[in-house]
């Protein structure tokens, strides 16, 4: 009788919990599943909408933009994130202040950083304002096809570092210090120590920052949406906003629903290998 009053009591706690889950999460992805499999004309559900998509040149080159996105800003992200960690978790003059400042961009919003970064990216900005000063031609950062994409990517690792740096910071910060006295007096040098007591302590929490970078990159949307509308040549329109742009500006329901259904099986794909890679590693090791 006491356990069921205390799990009665806990669900009481969780009922908002799952309640939020439920309407926000389980049943928008319910109504773009059963969206996706209807097709006008159609009796019954289709995969009309999915054929339609994969044999669409549009879509094909939004998948290749966001997987090679991916496959440029997640390690360039976590690779920055990691150096940033390991110089602020050591005694550096104002660590506070450099720490808050690298974090700043975190609390700005996305949209808001968009339009800053815009400012900075026109023919007459900042950039090339400072690329003049040093005898560099003025560039097309958000007008030209390659140079648009690395705008982005810029743009999304100046928002996105910081957290995953204070994240990593928090996992080197419970690494014992007894660890690197141990193989200091075994006679090992920075890299030595860095390669075989920091990266394996601090797997569990690289783990955790290259499973939740890889998701957020893939919902980039923001940034997208106001700096470039996935252009120059689609050379920037990445799966969100294509998503956007068939849903709300072509008013094409059915699409939108079958590339938000194949954005989320790629995402979950992404992640089993990413935890599977790790796990082999980490039992390897």
């Amino acid at each position: 009788m006491f356990q069921r009053r205390n799990a009665f009591i806990a669900f009481l706690f969780l009922a908002p919990a799952l309640a939020a889950v439920a309407v926000l999460r389980l049943w928008p992805a319910g109504m773009a599943l059963r969206d996706s499999l209807l097709a006008p004309g159609a009796t019954g559900f289709s995969l009309e909408n999915y054929v339609y998509i994969f044999t669409d040149p549009e879509f094909q080159n939004t998948l290749r933009t966001t997987l090679l996105f991916a496959v440029i800003v997640n390690p360039l992200q976590i690779a920055v994130a990691l150096g940033l960690a390991l110089l602020m978790n050591n005694k550096l003059p104002m660590t506070g202040f450099w720490r808050s400042l690298i974090l700043l961009p975190v609390a700005i919003p996305q949209s808001v950083s968009a339009v800053v970064w815009g400012v900075a990216y026109r023919p007459d900005g900042l950039l090339n304002a400072l690329l003049a000063a040093i005898g560099i031609a003025p560039q097309p950062f958000l007008t030209a096809p390659n140079p648009a994409f690395l705008s982005i990517i810029l743009v999304v690792s100046w928002i996105g570092v910081g957290y995953w740096m204070t994240m990593l910071i928090t996992g080197l910060q419970d690494i014992p210090k007894s660890l690197y006295e141990a193989v200091t007096i075994d006679g090992a040098n920075a890299w030595q120590r860095f390669r075989y007591v920091t990266l394996p302590q601090l797997r569990r929490p690289l783990t955790f920052v290259l499973v939740a970078d890889t998701v957020a990159n893939f919902l980039i949307f923001a940034p997208v949406q106001i700096l470039t509308k996935g252009g120059p040549q689609g050379a920037t329109n990445l799966i969100m906003n294509d998503i956007y742009t068939r849903a709300f500006e072509q008013g094409d329901r059915g699409s939108a629903a079958a590339a938000t259904v194949v954005l989320v099986l790629l995402v979950l794909v992404i992640v089993s290998v990413q935890f599977r890679l790790m796990s082999d590693s980490r039992e390897a090791r």
